[in-house]
C-alpha cells in the first residue's frame, strides 16, 4: 500500500466514522407532547422567555441563534436551519435542547446550575409545536 493510499484510506475512514457520529440517538427524544393545538404565544414562548432568551436574544445571541420571535427560530442559526417543520425528530433544536449531541447540548452542561435544563415536558410540548408546522 502506497503512502498516498494509505492516507486516501485514513481520511475516508475518519470522515465516515465522523459522520457516523453525528448521527443523534433519536430514540433518546422525550415524545411529542399529545396536546393539539400547540402554538409559539401560548405554548413556546413562555418556555423561550424562561429559560432561553438570556442568552440568545439581543445584538450578539450566542451562536447567532436568535429566539426572541418565531420568526428567529425558524430562520436558524447563522444561516443554518435548526427547526425541520412538521419532524422534530430531525430538528437540531430539538437534539440540543435533549442532550443528544456532545458539545451541542443548550444549556451548555457547564451552565447548567445557573440555567438549568429544559424538562421532558417542555421538549414535548417544542416538538408537538414543530411536529404540528410551529404556528
Amino acid at each position: 500500500m502506497t503512502t498516498k493510499t494509505l492516507i486516501l484510506t485514513f481520511a475516508v475512514s475518519t470522515f465516515t466514522m465522523a459522520a457516523f457520529a453525528a448521527e443523534p440517538d433519536i430514540s433518546k427524544l422525550p415524545p411529542a407532547a399529545k396536546k393539539a393545538g400547540v402554538t409559539f404565544d401560548a405554548d413556546i414562548k413562555p418556555i423561550i422567555e424562561k429559560s432561553c432568551l438570556k442568552c440568545h436574544s439581543g445584538e450578539k445571541p450566542k451562536g447567532k441563534f436568535r429566539v426572541d420571535t418565531k420568526e428567529n427560530i425558524l430562520k436558524g442559526a447563522d444561516g443554518e436551519k435548526v427547526v425541520e417543520v412538521g419532524n422534530s425528530a430531525k430538528s437540531g433544536m430539538i437534539h440540543a435542547v435533549a442532550d443528544l449531541v456532545a458539545d451541542e447540548e443548550m444549556p451548555p452542561l457547564d451552565k447548567r446550575d445557573k440555567y438549568p435544563a429544559l424538562t421532558k415536558d417542555q421538549i414535548g410540548l417544542l416538538r408537538a409545536w414543530i411536529d404540528q408546522g410551529a404556528k
